[in-house]
């Protein structure tokens, strides 16, 4: 079993960049390969990277594809995602989660763990 608990989250403006932050416990985090999720209000969430266990593979969704960058520290137990160029259609609660079932998985039911969840808001 992990636990996962993001962070990074923040009040910034069009254009601006951010870097969440991911922690894991337990000693297996490299085992696990770990995904970023977005969800807006009033949406369903949504997909937006996933990296694989050693970190040498990585899938973006579409509409992030170019901006936003995940990467893993598997010594810090912590995945991150670097958001560049912010819009304001990328405010949502981000979500990382953990499966040791899939690699590269994109759908949320591939997924046994979650965090809390940490807010960016976009201002235009």
């Amino acid at each position: 079993q992990v636990q996962l608990v993001e962070s990074g989250g923040g009040l910034v403006q069009a254009g601006d960049s951010l870097r969440l932050s991911c922690a894991a416990s337990g000693r297996t985090f490299s085992s696990y390969s770990m995904g970023w999720f977005l969800q807006a209000p009033g949406k369903e969430r949504e997909f937006v990277a996933t990296i694989s266990k050693s970190g040498g593979n990585t899938r973006t969704a579409d509409s992030v594809k170019g901006r936003f960058t995940i990467s893993r520290d598997n010594a810090k137990n912590t995945v991150y995602l670097q958001m560049n160029n912010l819009k304001p259609e990328d405010t949502a609660v981000y979500y990382c989660a953990a499966t040791s079932r899939y690699v590269l998985a994109v759908q949320r039911s591939n997924y046994d763990y979650w965090g809390q969840g940490t807010q960016v808001t976009v201002s235009s």
